[in-house]
């Protein structure tokens, strides 16, 4: 289940690999032996589609949701069967959902969808194996509070898997995605873009930057990429280039960048060029109607692969 196989690029600089137009399937999707599977789920549609392709690899899966996050909508699709059953939990109540995995004979779990980072200041409700998680953080951000989930977890004999382990079909590939082409002062607004932006999520800041003319217009910090794409747009109008990145070391267990129709829509909205993605670190919600959608309204989307990201 934790095939892990990366695909291998050639050493091209930016501007050929990505005029190659290369589009690079992402690899196939890891087939595992049956099992009881967990899948903790967030918001979004990431549960939705981890969920329809674990059931079609024939695992059997049980479904912690979190109030408030995960869509209602989750629990009539987890009814169909062959059902996963579907229990509903507060943030911040970890040994709760521990219990629940732990009397369903979950020993593997995935993480899928996001919380938003604001819940952690607001409406976390913590039980007492969630209070001790909170005793042992020194930071908030992302990684360090997902990684202490991990580790509780692993301590309770249930292991956090690659969260895209049955969707790399869904990943991004390497090259020009779509029809358009960057022009050549959308790649440099890239290439300028791509040393602040592997900065910023080494950091753990965000995970997106704007940039138009080879200045950086916006940061994603909490607000979510839809938003910091509105914000740069308010602010300088057409013409914007998105840079989505993974961190350095990014953990495909939790927080794996995550792209799809709203993305588009909001760079429609505000008249952006290009977006950028990391190639096999970026779900593509959407898979090929995303890019259809994408060249219909004549945006451009990249992915850069790994050789291109250690050149930079």
């Amino acid at each position: 289940m934790t095939c892990r196989d990366e695909l291998k690029f050639s050493g091209l600089g930016l501007r050929s690999a990505i005029l190659l137009r290369g589009l690079v399937p992402a690899p196939a999707g890891c087939v595992g032996d049956p099992m009881q599977l967990g899948l903790i789920a967030g918001n979004g549609r990431f549960p939705f589609l981890a969920l329809e392709a674990a059931r079609r690899l024939g695992h059997e899966v049980v479904v912690v949701a979190i109030k408030g996050e995960t869509s209602p909508a989750l629990a009539t699709v987890a009814a169909i069967e062959p059902v996963a059953p579907l229990h509903w939990v507060s943030l911040g109540q970890l040994g709760k959902c521990i219990a629940i995995l732990r009397r369903a004979g979950v020993t593997r779990a995935v993480m899928a969808g996001q919380v938003k980072h604001t819940k952690l200041f607001a409406d976390i409700r913590p039980d007492f194996t969630g209070m001790k998680l909170l005793g042992r953080l020194t930071t908030r951000n992302t990684d360090a509070v997902i990684s202490v989930v991990a580790d509780v977890l692993s301590e309770h004999g249930i292991e956090l898997e690659d969260s895209t382990a049955f969707l790399r079909s869904l990943l991004a590939g390497s090259g020009v995605l779509t029809s358009r082409s960057p022009s050549e002062e959308e790649l440099a607004d890239l290439e300028f873009g791509y040393a602040v932006a592997d900065a910023i999520a080494t950091l753990d800041v965000g995970q997106t930057i704007v940039v138009k003319r080879q200045a950086v217009v916006a940061v994603e910090a909490m607000e979510g990429t839809d938003a910091v794409i509105e914000r740069a747009g308010a602010l300088v109008g057409p013409g914007v280039s998105i840079i989505k990145v993974a961190k350095p070391s990014q953990d495909m267990r939790f927080d794996v960048p995550v792209v799809g129709l709203s993305t588009l829509a909001v760079m429609a909205k505000v008249g952006a060029a290009v977006l950028s993605l990391d190639a096999n670190r970026a779900l593509v919600l959407d898979g090929e109607r995303f890019f259809t959608e994408a060249n219909a309204k004549a945006l451009t989307v990249v992915g850069r692969d790994g050789q291109q990201r250690d050149d930079g």
